[in-house]
């Protein structure tokens, strides 16, 4: 009995660990994923700056660009960046992938960057967010940048021309009960071609789009599920009272 509460114990903690959540308290991202203009707006940022080093393997060009209101032209010009093994342009039809390959981004990263299909479905919406936004200079870190989400993270800040860059800066507060503890905070120190606000909402669209590519068919999953519930109410009413009509001459 013992040994198999000491392993229902030991299965339970690494979800019990997993539920306790990040150390770092986190914005909330408010992403609306029928906003289709913040959808086009996430996608083109993040052909722009992920899609070099991050793949999006599950998803398909046509297939995005027909959920976010875009045309093929529309898509092939602003969306596909990459060639084909021949130095073609990537066919529209084909899934989101990146001509760099697992070994080197091993070699040049320290770790292979993910694949950011399902990141906001791992992480959620608002660890995402926060994490775009916490980036600051550490000259100790191989990209001279850490992360306060991510400590010691491998990953370059590849936004850092339009956020600026963050200082890390940790101070000394007392409490309404006189207790000391320390609040860390990041400071811009240069500004990058867009203000504070412009920045956070590049990265709340950006995050939408994440959000929709994490599971593209979620806007429909929940009209269907609004249907579903109708139907069912409509039957419990027949249910209700065709039991009634069976069981009238017994009560």
């Amino acid at each position: 009995m013992k040994k198999l509460i000491a392993v229902v114990f030991a299965l339970m903690v690494p979800g019990m660990a997993l539920a306790a959540g990040p150390s770092v308290p986190l914005d909330e991202a408010h992403v609306d994923v029928t906003n289709e203009a913040a959808l086009q707006r996430g996608a083109k940022y993040f052909a722009n700056y992920c899609l070099s080093c991050h793949a999006a393997g599950f998803a398909r060009y046509n297939r995005v660009g027909r959920d976010l209101g875009l045309t093929d032209e529309q898509v092939e010009k602003y969306l596909i960046n990459t060639t084909d093994e021949a130095g073609d342009p990537t066919k529209i039809g084909s899934h989101m992938n990146i001509a760099m390959s697992k070994e080197y981004g091993a070699e040049a990263f320290g770790a292979a960057p993910p694949d950011l299909t399902l990141v906001a479905r791992v992480r959620g919406a608002d660890w995402l967010y926060t994490y775009l936004r916490s980036f600051y200079a550490d000259d100790s870190r191989p990209f001279g940048v850490n992360n306060t989400v991510f400590p010691n993270v491998g990953m370059p800040h590849v936004l850092w021309e339009l956020q600026g860059i963050q200082e890390k800066v940790v101070r000394t507060e007392v409490d309404a009960h006189g207790h000391e503890h320390e609040v860390t905070e990041l400071e811009l120190v240069e500004s990058g071609t867009m203000t504070p606000e412009e920045y956070d909402q590049m990265v709340r669209d950006m995050v939408t789009f994440l959000v929709y590519l994490g599971e593209p068919a979620q806007t429909e999953r929940k009209m269907l599920g609004v249907w579903v519930l109708l139907f069912l109410f409509v039957l419990f009413v027949f249910a209700y009272f065709l039991k009634k009509e069976y069981w009238k001459d017994i009560h």
